[in-house]
């Protein structure tokens, strides 16, 4: 089976510059959720890239799982667990007691998760350079 890592990489840098064309047009709850996925998947190519399948779309966990040869910053853990608050809630309106997700997301929650996902994109490259 062919090797995939360069797929998903190219996709998580989609996905970045989707969350920042979300942000620029005011849907800050989709550029969160897009950032979540550009992490998500750029971890998943690095999973790839060192030869072993991940599953799943908790980024922090997905981050801790990568091989122990890979030095992880701690601090990326800690981003990705923001991140991953934003799997669920900029999509479902029934992820807060009330309201819908445009009105909990806003400009420092997309600028921030961007920033986030940027730095664990930019890892992942580093990585697989």
């Amino acid at each position: 089976m062919a090797n995939r890592d360069r797929d998903w990489l190219r996709q998580a840098h989609k996905d970045l510059e989707q969350a920042e064309d979300s942000r620029r047009t005011g849907h800050h709850e989709w550029a969160c959720f897009a950032a979540q996925q550009a992490a998500e998947k750029a971890v998943k190519a690095l999973h790839l890239h060192s030869g072993q399948e991940a599953w799943g779309h908790v980024v922090a966990k997905l981050i801790r799982e990568l091989p122990g040869a890979i030095s992880i910053p701690a601090e990326l853990v800690e981003k990705a667990q923001l991140l991953d608050v934003y799997y669920i809630s900029p999509r479902y309106p029934d992820s807060f007691p009330e309201g819908s997700p445009f009105e909990h997301h806003g400009r420092l929650q997309s600028e921030q998760a961007i920033r986030y996902a940027g730095e664990i994109v930019e890892f992942v490259d580093s990585q697989m350079a």
